[in-house]
């Protein structure tokens, strides 16, 4: 999200994957892609620097996930074949899922 401000002062929170159009006219207008329209204090060049921030540390933090070293991953908890779903060893709320033939 990137922080914005509306022309009367208040500071508001936008999803940059929304934005379809931006226009300077001479305040910047703001289009999202179902129609909503924000006019912003912000100029035009401000507004592109943000989003491209934004989008950069997306990119940056996902990078940085993967070099970090995983979590091992947690075993299923194996199915007691009785048909009732729960398992004898383990009484969580487990729902096991069956594929449906087609």
């Amino acid at each position: 999200m990137i922080l914005l401000t509306r022309l009367n002062g208040p500071v508001f929170a936008l999803n940059p994957d929304l934005v379809e159009r931006a226009d300077s006219t001479p305040d910047t207008v703001i289009t999202l892609v179902d129609g909503t329209k924000y006019v912003v204090g912000e100029s035009l060049a401000e507004l592109v620097a943000l989003i491209r921030r934004y989008r950069a540390s997306v990119v940056a933090e996902a990078q940085q996930m993967v070099a970090q070293p995983h979590e091992p991953r947690r075993e299923p908890v194996p199915h007691d074949g009785d048909g009732d779903g729960e398992n004898s060893a383990d009484s969580a709320n487990v729902v096991q899922f069956h594929r449906r033939e087609r």
